[in-house]
């Protein structure tokens, strides 16, 4: 009669999880928990957790390796961090749903039915994998060139619009989501794009560096989110004062990258001239409009996540 009991006793069904919540979420993981009966806390032996990427209306086309489902994990008191068992993206939206399970002696599990499907958005990059993407472009950057000119390349139109309808101010446009998938200032700061090099018949990686007055809202804004070059000292762009009156001050590139700009203010056709520039390659604003970078290159990603 006592193995009689046992026996319905593990047979009993699970409840099923509810309540689902999502805590402590970076570019690669996050922390769950649910609601579980204080019968089932104490029998559960474990969790299983369904993850999947969210359909995208507007997928890359560069494909990412497909995240696997069903993690089986022991049961641990919740939250429950998840990090490592998938290739999780930064600045991406998921489908989560969890079951509480009870091995048997024979091997098999009592489930319970699944959770509701609960959705989430992974966080951008953390100021340290910043520092590792910028580690991997300084080995990319070559050798620096003297800069005569920034540029900002676009249809006759657009000046024309600025001229009668702006005052003559290029104001600052939302950053699209082109390049790093996890960059903070993707769909979050405003600038106006220039660009710098004119010649680039080898280079194939991007580098787009912020420019902000110090104390402005751009400031602000990226430093706790971007590291800080040194305007004298970098591989990508370096600006000397004039070294004595009527002279210019001087400005270098890197030359193996192709380098634009995103300037926080305002820009004024004045401070500038629309006319033709030279050189056998010239950046059209918005060519690489929310465009995502290979994730096989090894040059320019990291991994996290694993």
């Amino acid at each position: 009669m006592e193995n009689l009991n046992l026996m319905t006793e593990m047979d009993t069904p699970l409840s099923t999880p509810c309540n689902i919540q999502i805590c402590e979420v970076t570019c690669d993981s996050f922390r769950i928990m649910w609601d579980m009966t204080p019968e089932d806390t104490a029998r559960a032996t474990h969790f299983f957790i369904d993850l999947s990427r969210k359909e995208s209306r507007n997928p890359n086309r560069f494909k990412h390796r497909d995240v696997p489902t069903k993690l089986v994990a022991k049961a641990v008191q919740l939250p429950m961090a998840v990090r490592g068992h998938w290739f999780l993206s930064p600045q991406t939206e998921y489908c989560v749903a969890v079951q509480t399970a009870v091995r048997q002696p024979d091997g098999d599990y009592l489930v319970s039915e699944w959770s509701q499907v609960v959705e989430f958005s992974t966080g951008d990059y953390a100021m340290e994998h910043l520092q590792q993407l910028l580690d991997k472009a300084k080995g990319s950057a070559g050798r620096l060139l003297k800069l005569s000119v920034f540029y900002r390349n676009q249809h006759p139109d657009y000046f024309d619009f600025v001229r009668s309808e702006c005052g003559g101010l290029m104001c600052p446009a939302l950053k699209d989501c082109s390049g790093s998938h996890g960059s903070p200032i993707n769909g979050k700061l405003h600038g106006v794009f220039f660009s710098c090099n004119t010649e680039f018949d080898t280079a194939y990686h991007y580098v787009v560096l912020v420019l902000a007055p110090i104390g402005s809202e751009g400031d602000t804004f990226c430093r706790t989110r971007l590291p800080m070059l040194d305007l004298a000292s970098n591989p990508f762009l370096t600006y000397t004062d004039p070294q004595g009156p009527g002279e210019e001050p001087l400005y270098y590139h890197a030359s193996d990258v192709i380098l634009e700009l995103l300037f926080t203010e305002p820009v004024h056709l004045d401070q500038g001239a629309v006319e033709q520039i030279s050189g056998h390659h010239q950046l059209m604003s918005l060519t690489t409009a929310n465009a995502k970078k290979d994730p096989s290159c090894k040059v320019c990603n990291i991994s996290v996540g694993r």
